[in-house]
């Protein structure tokens, strides 16, 4: 077999999470060696549950999935599962191998290095695996993910979602390793800059007839040529009704005439079956969130919170700064510093209303975005989390705003665990506008968002009238939204 041929192929692949959930129906495609793709879909299309059954943690319904022999696979996941955040780092690193490896440590090292994320100096990075998984920031457990993918060597990369966290530098660096990374590679992201950068093809997983389609070019190509199908399918279906709707017409007309015009009037009826047959299912790729409002509680101060200080992280050691920030109704602030200074943990704090030096004016309800969605029930229904934090709970109103949101009744009586990122982060956000906060802090609030609904997320940030607290690597979408100031953690 030649280096060109397929390395990964699927056969009229079938897979179905139940009966009423199809992931994929009799789909083909391959993947060469030395490949880098884009794999692309709505969120809950199951881009995730493409690379499970690449990797064989999940086995298909029907057809077959062929892999050259002794070819290795790995996964760089999106999110560090909760069992693991106990895990110390050397311990992590160790979980990534079958068997046992007696020279775990150099090989740690290494990696470390390639992800950017080694200590400089020797003795901290002795301690620095010994360190638990749960103790490091958002940016730097992506970058670890990274690296529990890396340390096996693989000769198949699978990306899902990697720059989720990191920051301009964290993704400025993994752009280009992957640039020089000789071997194949499948990524999720909706990061189109990142992808362009090293991708050349698009694996796209159709919602609609749940096949994967192959594309070549990189991501803006791809986006740009589906949005023109639809454009053109649309058009088309527009000329066809209505060249149906003067055929029905002339139909009708000539059927009450009687005699041979009812012959005339059967062609005309023939002529609407076939440009009825002739119509297109329009692709569903385009749907996107409802422009949305978040409602401010009612009744607030002007001034709602003030901080006079706040840790930070820098060279392995807490920092107490001193600072004056007044955060006032209708204003809005960014916090910034790179990863491992601590924003993430602020903000925790902040929203737990346990910071030192943090005072929030009394009754003031706090709407929390966190990254890693681990203020919410994973246990409890969509329905459930989302009637819960309603003060006037009428069914209807829940169900209408979780519909902007693209929470059907398919899944609103499914448990949050079983969402995908993507549809956890649009629950995180329907919960939000149900909430009626009068203090909203959000930490990256863009991760696993399908590039579609971010502009319409940033339009309702922006005109958002309570106090707003931001936590977001992503310059494009902040550029997007309302900011009064700047706080930068690493301001000498």
């Amino acid at each position: 077999m030649s280096r060109n041929d397929g390395l990964i192929t699927f056969n009229g692949v079938s897979y179905e999470h139940g009966a009423k959930r199809p992931i994929l129906i009799e789909s083909s495609f391959s993947v060469r060696r030395g490949a880098k793709l884009a794999l692309m879909g709505q969120n809950g299309a199951g881009k995730s549950t493409l690379f499970a059954l690449i990797t064989g943690v999940l086995k298909p319904d029907h057809g077959e999935i062929n892999i050259l022999p002794r070819t290795s696979i790995a996964v760089s996941r999106q999110v560090i599962p909760r069992a693991e955040l106990t895990l110390t780092v050397r311990s992590f690193f160790e979980k990534c191998f079958a068997e046992k490896v007696y020279d775990i440590d150099p090989r740690i090292d290494e990696v470390l290095e390639v992800v950017n994320l080694a200590p400089q100096d020797s003795v901290v990075l002795r301690t620095f695996k010994d360190r638990f998984i749960k103790d490091f920031s958002g940016g730097q457990q992506a970058r670890l993910l990274l690296a529990s993918a890396l340390i096996q060597n693989p000769d198949v990369l699978l990306l899902d979602e990697p720059t989720n966290n990191l920051d301009r530098e964290g993704i400025t660096h993994l752009t280009e390793f992957l640039k020089g990374y000789r071997k194949t590679v499948i990524v999720i992201s909706h990061d189109s800059g990142f992808l362009n950068a090293f991708t050349h093809g698009v694996l796209y997983l159709n919602v609609q007839t749940r096949m994967i389609e192959q594309y070549d070019g990189n991501y803006t190509d791809v986006v740009k040529e589906i949005v023109l199908r639809v454009e053109k399918e649309r058009r088309k279906n527009a000329q066809l009704e209505k060249e149906i709707q003067e055929n029905k017409d002339k139909a009708n007309f000539f059927a009450n005439k009687g005699g041979g015009m009812r012959l005339v009037a059967k062609r005309m009826r023939e002529k609407v079956e076939a440009y009825e047959e002739n119509k297109v299912e329009v692709r569903k790729e385009d749907r996107t969130i409802r422009s949305f409002v978040i409602p401010v509680q009612k009744d607030i101060p002007t001034d709602i919170f003030k901080l006079s200080s706040y840790n930070i992280i820098q060279d392995h050691k807490v920092k107490h700064v001193s600072c004056a920030l007044t955060l006032k109704r209708g204003q809005h602030v960014q916090i910034v510093g790179p990863n491992g200074i601590g924003k993430t943990t602020l903000l925790e704090s902040l929203a737990s209303g346990h910071a030192d030096g943090e005072s929030i004016a009394p009754g003031v309800k706090i709407g929390y975005y966190r990254q890693d969605f681990s203020n919410l029930d994973f246990d409890q229904s969509v329905f459930d989390c989302l009637m819960s934090v309603m003060e006037e709970k009428f069914e209807e109103n829940m169900r209408s705003v979780a519909a902007g949101f693209l929470i059907t009744s398919d899944t609103i009586n499914t448990k949050i665990g079983l969402l995908s990122e993507g549809q956890k982060g649009l629950v995180a956000f329907a919960r939000l506008v149900l909430l009626k906060p009068g203090l909203l802090i959000l930490d990256e609030p863009t991760n696993h968002i399908n590039f579609r609904h971010i502009p319409i997320i940033a339009k309702a940030l922006s005109a958002y009238e309570g106090a707003l607290l931001l936590v977001s690597h992503v310059p494009e979408f902040v550029e997007q939204i309302h900011i009064d100031e700047v706080l930068d953690l690493a301001r000498k």
